[in-house]
């Protein structure tokens, strides 16, 4: 049984290109080209495919946002997602909106068919190329955890730290808790040693996950 493919990208050229190779293979089914995010929601609604190969800089609607909105009212359709980039935050939300594999449009034809095989299984599918900064991010949360609980937080340092990552600025802070601003610096500075964090995003993160930010 043949898996059933829809092409969505917005580069006419490419997308022949990508259409081409499909047709090269027997066991994979082109049945639909979008050329646009909305489009690629109103023929995976149509077509019912089995794997969706998404670009992600798209017209109307991006690629992360269709591809959560095919997760969302199609669970059964996987999404793979054929991008330019290699930017580490984009192939991160793309999988947090539901994507089963990320791979790079200057992938070899085998590969497309490898991952288009994968995530048809049920598998991740990853292009090599972009797994090292992502296995560094996973080992500098390794560290992260491991300093978090070698080096727990004073009871100072946690007022500190929800009043940081609720916005508040250090002449804010100093007032709120009746101490100096040098001394707010001083804990911020401790803290973020402590945590391993190196901004205020990664600190706010690290908040979240602690459970000392509470988001509702």
């Amino acid at each position: 049984m043949s898996i059933r493919v829809l092409l969505a990208d917005d580069h006419e050229l490419f997308l022949e290109g990508l259409k081409e190779l499909i047709l090269k293979v027997s066991d994979i089914e082109l049945v639909g080209q979008a050329r646009d995010g909305l489009e690629a929601l109103e023929l995976t609604e149509r077509m019912k495919p089995d794997v969706v190969v998404m670009d992600m800089t798209m017209p109307r609607l991006n690629g992360i946002h269709a591809t959560h909105q095919i997760g969302e009212n199609f669970p059964e359709v996987r999404v793979l997602v054929l991008s330019m980039h290699s930017d580490r935050e984009l192939i991160v939300e793309s999988l947090k909106a539901g994507a089963r594999g990320y791979i790079l449009k200057e992938c070899a034809s085998d590969e497309l068919y490898k991952a288009i095989h994968a995530v048809m299984t049920g598998q991740y599918y990853l292009t090599p190329s972009v797994l090292p900064p992502l296995i560094e991010d996973y080992l500098r949360l390794l560290q992260v955890e491991e300093n978090s609980s070698a080096c727990p937080l004073s009871d100072r340092e946690r007022d500190v730290l929800r009043l940081l990552v609720k916005g508040l600025n250090a002449k804010q802070i100093a007032a709120r808790l009746d101490i100096s601003k040098n001394t707010v610096d001083t804990h911020r500075r401790r803290i973020m040693d402590k945590v391993g964090c190196n901004s205020m995003a990664e600190l706010t993160r690290y908040a979240i996950r602690e459970g000392y930010l509470d988001l509702s």
